[in-house]
């Protein structure tokens, strides 16, 4: 029974957490992810072009100004990741703070790449940024965040599967009271 209320407490404070991020509008995220992708940024567009900042503007050869929004930073998709985390069960906590960081690096990294790669387009007149842009936009952020988590499962051989294993663990217990009680009227 003991360890049925610590299982069940698990569940509810994985998932007030979750929620208390969503309520909060995201901030946190971007207050910690703005500045790291802000002046990574800039470090490698003044390296390779000389560049300027001013607050969340590099300006790239004095001509070509590269604003960095809240789109750019992609708190969301930090979010994303610590949803999937938090919604899976049976990681204990320091496991679960490890894939979180690794995570968060790994997204950190590719959207640093992403962001120096479009910037090199805008700087070099592609014809094709537009739609390097858009197709990053709609499509290929998904897939990063895909093969991350896909990543941190196989990595830390992840077996229970966001929300769904928590829906069957309390689908199963529910199936368990209503078993006790149908085997108590029949008493």
């Amino acid at each position: 029974m003991k360890c049925l209320k610590k299982k069940i407490t698990d569940v509810f404070l994985r998932y007030a957490i979750m929620l208390l991020l969503s309520v909060s509008g995201l901030w946190i995220f971007y207050a910690i992810f703005t500045p790291l992708t802000i002046y990574p940024t800039y470090f490698l567009l003044d390296l390779f072009f000389g560049a300027t900042l001013s607050g969340n503007i590099i300006l790239v050869k004095n001509m070509f100004p590269i604003e960095i929004v809240e789109a750019c930073v992609a708190g969301s998709a930090y979010y994303l990741l610590l949803i999937l985390n938090l919604s899976t069960p049976n990681i204990v906590l320091k496991k679960r703070l490890k894939i979180v960081l690794e995570s968060f690096l790994a997204l950190l990294i590719i959207n640093l790449l992403r962001i120096f790669f479009l910037s090199i387009m805008y700087v070099s007149g592609s014809t094709l940024f537009d739609v390097t842009h858009k197709i990053f936009w709609y499509f290929a952020n998904i897939l990063f965040i895909l093969c991350i988590w896909f990543f941190m499962v196989k990595s830390f051989k992840l077996k229970e599967i966001p929300f769904y294993s928590d829906l069957k663990f309390f689908f199963n217990l529910q199936k368990k009271a209503n078993k006790s009680k149908h085997t108590k009227k029949n008493k």
